[in-house]
C-alpha cells in the first residue's frame, strides 16, 4: 500500500484540509464544580458582588485564572450560572385539586426560602444580575419562566373547573399567590415561614377570586331588611351594599 493511501488520499490527489480535531483538554466537570462552590463559599462567608475577582475565585477553587476564563468570559457570567445552580426541579403536580397543587407550588418556594443559602445567596446574586438587562433576560428565560408556567397552568385550570372567576387577570392572581412567600423569603427574610403559610395564602386569594354563589346578594339583602324593619334609610342600603360585596 502506497503512503498515500495509507494516508486516506488518494494517488495524485492533493491532500485537503486536515479535519479539525478538539482543541485542547476536554472541559472538566469537576473544575465547574469547583469554581462555583467556590463563589458560593465567598458570598456566603460576607464577600460583596464587587469584591470578588476572576483572579480571587480561581485561588478559592485552586485552579489557575485561565481555566475560569476558559468557562466564562467575565465575572457577569460565571454569576448567571451560580444562580443556575442553586435552582432544584420544581414539585410534581398530581392535577386533581386546584387548591393542593397550588399549596404544593408554595410549600416549595417556603422550603426554598428556609435554606438560608439559597435565600441569602438569591437575595446577592439577583441585586447583581437584575442591574444588567441581558443577563436577567437570559436567567429569566431558562429559569422563572417554566416555574411561572407551571403556575399559570393550573390557574387556567381553575378557571376552565370554575374554580376561579373568569374576569381575573392570571398573571395579577399570580402574583398574589407567590408574592406574600416571596417577600419574606428575600426582602423580608427576619419574618417566619411557618408551615402553614402556603395554605393559608392560597385559601385567602381563592376566597378573592372564587366565583359568586348564584342569588346570594338578593337573599342577604332580604334577610337584613326584614331582620331590621325600621332601620333608615342609610342602613338599609348601606347593608344591601354589603351584602353585594360578600355575596
Amino acid at each position: 500500500m502506497s503512503r498515500a493511501a495509507d494516508s486516506g488520499t488518494a494517488a495524485g490527489q492533493r491532500p485537503g484540509p486536515a479535519v479539525p480535531g478538539r482543541r485542547g483538554r476536554p472541559r472538566s466537570a469537576a473544575a465547574d464544580s469547583a469554581i462555583i462552590e467556590a463563589v458560593l463559599r465567598l458570598i456566603e462567608d460576607g464577600a460583596s458582588i464587587g469584591e470578588l475577582s476572576m483572579e480571587r475565585i480561581a485561588r478559592e477553587a485552586g485552579v489557575g485564572k485561565a481555566t475560569v476564563y476558559r468557562r466564562w468570559p467575565g465575572k457577569s457570567a460565571l454569576m448567571l450560572d451560580v444562580m443556575r445552580s442553586l435552582d432544584v426541579p420544581g414539585p410534581l403536580l398530581d392535577g386533581t385539586s386546584v387548591r393542593d397543587d397550588l399549596v404544593s407550588l408554595l410549600e416549595f418556594l417556603r422550603r426554598r426560602g428556609l435554606a438560608k443559602r439559597s435565600s441569602a445567596l438569591l437575595r446577592t446574586l439577583v441585586s447583581h444580575i437584575r442591574a444588567q438587562p441581558e443577563l436577567w433576560a437570559e436567567y429569566h428565560d431558562t429559569v422563572v419562566r417554566a416555574r411561572r408556567e407551571a403556575l399559570l397552568g393550573v390557574l387556567r385550570r381553575g378557571v376552565a373547573n370554575g374554580e376561579i372567576r373568569t374576569d381575573q387577570d392570571l398573571e395579577t392572581v399570580a402574583d398574589l399567590f407567590v408574592g406574600p412567600m416571596l417577600a419574606r423569603a428575600l426582602l423580608h427574610e427576619w419574618k417566619e415561614l411557618p408551615e402553614s403559610l402556603p395554605a393559608d395564602i392560597v385559601d385567602m386569594v381563592l376566597e378573592g377570586v372564587r366565583p359568586a354563589a348564584p342569588d346570594a346578594a338578593p337573599a342577604d339583602v332580604t334577610a337584613v331588611v326584614t331582620a331590621t324593619p325600621d332601620a333608615t334609610a342609610t342602613d338599609t342600603a348601606a347593608s344591601a351594599s354589603a351584602a353585594g360585596c360578600t355575596g
